[in-house]
């Protein structure tokens, strides 16, 4: 049920504005924010980054529609990075047994955390068309704190 609910919330903020090919989306704003950051809290910064540009350059991203194509696109970047960082720390930590271990477990209990914590997000919109990019915007943001966790742990 869980997921399905998931799927739902972001099978709305995936629709495009107008047409595909008008979506200004690309992942040149984040990459150089994140290549100029010193340090985390710089880093930090750079979350959405090429979200809030594609929201300046994409017509009819003043639409939750709009605005949830823009922000989608950012939270796949960072999910992308999530899943490679996730991959490149366990195969490292591949000889130890308990500390892949400990790692899949930190894992599982994120994901659960982070799914508790967006669908907060989305409930404070009540049911309102906000809550699409609500969700999003929360996805992006908790998904992208993680990438900067694991990729403390790499050697």
């Amino acid at each position: 049920m869980r997921q399905l609910f998931i799927s739902m919330i972001l099978a709305q903020g995936i629709a495009l504005p107008a047409h595909a090919e008008d979506l200004a989306y690309s992942d040149i704003h984040t990459d150089s924010c994140l290549q100029e950051a010193v340090g985390a809290g710089e880093q930090s910064a750079c979350i959405g980054a090429s979200a809030t540009q594609c929201l300046a350059d994409t017509q009819g991203s003043e639409s939750t529609v709009g605005m949830g194509a823009c922000l989608e696109q950012e939270r796949a970047y960072w999910d992308g990075r999530l899943n490679a960082v996730y991959q490149l720390v366990l195969a490292q930590q591949g000889g130890d047994a308990g500390t892949a271990d400990g790692l899949r477990t930190m894992q599982c209990a994120w994901i659960v955390y982070r799914d508790a914590r967006c669908d907060y997000e989305y409930a404070q919109w009540g049911g309102g068309t906000g809550g699409g990019p609500a969700i999003l915007a929360c996805l992006m943001q908790t998904t992208a704190e993680q990438v900067f966790v694991l990729e403390r742990n790499v050697r």
